[in-house]
């Protein structure tokens, strides 16, 4: 029975699991060595929860249980639970060091899942110990309100791993969907074009930034395109299209945008800071 949950990243991503978890009775590890991001992930709880304390969502009892329910953490020692969630850097060799690092501190029970959006699970399988308990657990931005969890199973994945993680995924209120390991899953393949159609109207000068947005939104969806982006990260974003791409022996329509390039290089990555494809 999974009774905690170690959440090792505290960005946008890593927070926002951190509170999900913790508002539907989990007792939470939020790990993180980088001090301002920590600062910062506890800002963003303090503040998501005074939300919806004034919009009378809960109770100010409620908002102290939840918050007293996260334990914010620089050391590793600390991260100990029936299950660790990554969201890390999307490099595989981090995280490959990062699961190998709490393997070694916990059981050989504790389940280890990704948060990866577009590296293979099979890949990570591959060097660490009890492979049949590594998964892939893609949440969504952002993590505490969106409901899909792509639920991603490698070769060695064990079923009953994936069972468990169903139904974790079922008591944080979220919908889970189980697919096969392959490149960017299902939802990051099929959403792709969703960044680089939007990016390539503005490039071309057919479209401003604001225009696209509006009109997505206006459309339905609940974000435009490059608030999204920039929600995400654009170097994230670059890093699951460049992946992508290179999964897909560089087929065009995977082709990464040289106007988010640009963005990367010249350090606007969004909110995180402080400007992207806007200014915040």
């Amino acid at each position: 029975m999974i009774n905690n949950i170690c959440v090792a990243g505290a960005g946008t991503m890593g927070s926002g699991i951190a509170l999900c978890a913790a508002q539907n009775g989990f007792e939470v590890i939020l790990f993180d060595l980088n001090s301002q991001v920590m600062e910062k992930a506890i800002n963003s709880i303090e503040k998501n929860l005074t939300s919806l304390l004034v919009k009378n969502k809960i109770s100010l009892e409620e908002k102290q249980s939840i918050f007293n329910r996260i334990k914010f953490t620089s050391d590793i020692q600390d991260c100990r639970a029936s299950l660790i969630i990554e969201a890390i850097v999307e490099k595989i060799t981090i995280k490959t060091e990062l699961f190998n690092q709490l393997a070694m501190i916990n059981t050989a029970e504790t389940i280890f899942a990704s948060n990866t959006s577009s590296l293979s699970i099979n890949e990570l399988q591959k060097n660490i110990p009890n492979p049949e308990r590594v998964v892939g657990m893609h949440f969504f931005n952002p993590a505490q309100i969106m409901k899909l969890v792509e639920v991603v199973k490698a070769n060695k994945t064990d079923d009953k791993i994936i069972d468990k993680i169903a139904a974790v995924c079922k008591k944080l209120q979220k919908i889970p969907v189980v697919c096969i390991d392959a490149p960017g899953f299902i939802v990051n393949r099929v959403a792709r074009h969703y960044y680089l159609e939007a990016m390539k109207l503005v490039e071309n000068g057919i479209a401003t930034i604001e225009t696209v947005d509006t009109i997505m939104e206006a459309s339905g969806f609940k974000m435009g395109p490059f608030k999204l982006m920039d929600l995400i990260g654009n170097d994230i974003n670059l890093s699951v299209t460049q992946s992508l791409y290179d999964a897909f022996n560089h087929e065009t329509r995977f082709q990464p945008s040289d106007l988010q390039i640009k963005k990367v290089k010249e350090g606007e990555l969004g909110r995180k800071s402080g400007k992207g494809f806007y200014e915040y």
